[in-house]
């Protein structure tokens, strides 16, 4: 296509430069030489045409399509609004205008019409957010949540955050089949991983890999896909912060098992998928009264208790265990606590 696009440009290059010398035959009479000036003259212009048209048409429309492809729907439908309203406004205001004398009145309405056009795409895109939020106040539309869009929801894309990474259960989440959506991994959240990978301490340097091993696996065999974002939001300071305005942005959810992470973007109204509540609802339910089989691996904090933990590693807490460590007893469960740090189970001795 930019060949094709050359050849025009030298075609019109040339036909420029010999209707110069067409329109005024004495243009170099004066000159040495003018066969040659004149060939001169029209080489120059078709090297000019040869080399200038690809930038004046398709290069700048090619950048154009690739700008509109990177930008949200929300983002497109309020450039598009703003552009109308600014053209909207230049009508108005540019038919008094045209009444002036020239040549105020043939170029003050075009300049209008460009200041208020992208003054008012400038503003929509900017403020989208706040007018959306308008719009969805004052009744014209409703938000919808993704999952209940039907197959708009599989598209729903999910920002992963590095500790769902180095925590190491994605793997076998999406390999699962519970998490369908697309993946995306900003740029700032693998730089982070990178760091860990680097670190000097063993268990988070081996983290760290693990995460970078994960991530490899899922984005070429995964049945998810898995896009790396250069997006990096320069208004937000630290990494969750980063996150929280991305998600906004894309419209997209966070995948984290950051407690701090998860409550700021629930305060903004971001979903938030947090794994550590997943494998808290996947767990057994244990109510007052079931018995347990559990093997006692350690002292209590409290006087005379015992510490086990079940198969999903849930803490059981027995009163009276601790003569029992490391023996394997049946008690029975008294209470159940469901604690944002996961359940703690409280259990006693079995009454003979």
């Amino acid at each position: 296509m930019v060949r094709i696009i050359r050849l025009l440009g030298a075609a019109l290059g040339a036909v420029v430069g010999l209707s110069f010398v067409l329109a005024d035959a004495n243009l170099f009479e004066k000159t040495v030489s003018p066969g040659l000036i004149i060939f001169i003259w029209v080489l120059a212009w078709i090297s000019v045409g040869f080399l200038l048209l690809p930038y004046l048409t398709v290069v700048p429309a090619g950048r154009l399509v690739r700008e509109v492809q990177a930008m949200s729907t929300t983002e497109f439908v309020a450039a598009v609004v703003g552009l109308l309203l600014g053209l909207l406004i230049a009508l108005l205001l540019g038919l008094p205008l045209a009444a002036l004398p020239e040549p105020f009145g043939r170029y003050l309405p075009i300049g209008v019409s460009i200041c208020f056009g992208l003054g008012m795409v400038g503003l929509t895109v900017a403020k989208r957010e706040d007018l959306v939020a308008a719009a969805q106040a004052a009744g014209f539309f409703r938000a919808e949540h993704p999952a209940s869009t039907g197959t708009q929801g599989a598209q729903t894309q999910v920002i992963v955050d590095t500790s769902a990474i180095i925590d190491g259960r994605i793997a076998d989440i999406v390999d699962s089949g519970f998490l369908f959506h697309k993946l995306v991994i900003p740029h700032f959240v693998l730089d982070e991983l990178q760091r860990i990978a680097d670190s000097s301490d063993t268990q988070r340097r081996g983290r760290g890999r693990r995460g970078l091993e994960i991530l490899a696996r899922l984005q070429k065999d995964g049945p998810t896909p898995v896009e790396i974002v250069t997006d990096d939001p320069v208004e937000a300071g630290d990494v969750d912060s980063k996150l929280v305005a991305l998600a906004r942005l894309r419209g997209a959810a966070i995948l984290t098992n950051d407690f701090n992470l998860n409550r700021v973007a629930d305060l903004q109204s971001i979903r938030v998928l947090n794994i550590n509540s997943l494998a808290n609802a996947l767990k057994p339910a244990l109510l007052p009264g079931d018995s347990l089989h559990i093997k006692i691996m350690t002292e209590g904090k409290e006087q005379g208790q015992g510490v086990g933990y079940l198969d999903d590693g849930t803490m059981v807490v027995i009163e009276g265990g601790a003569r029992f460590v490391d023996a394997e007893l049946e008690v029975l469960v008294t209470r159940v606590l469901q604690t944002v740090m996961g359940r703690m189970v409280f259990a006693q001795m079995h009454q003979e």
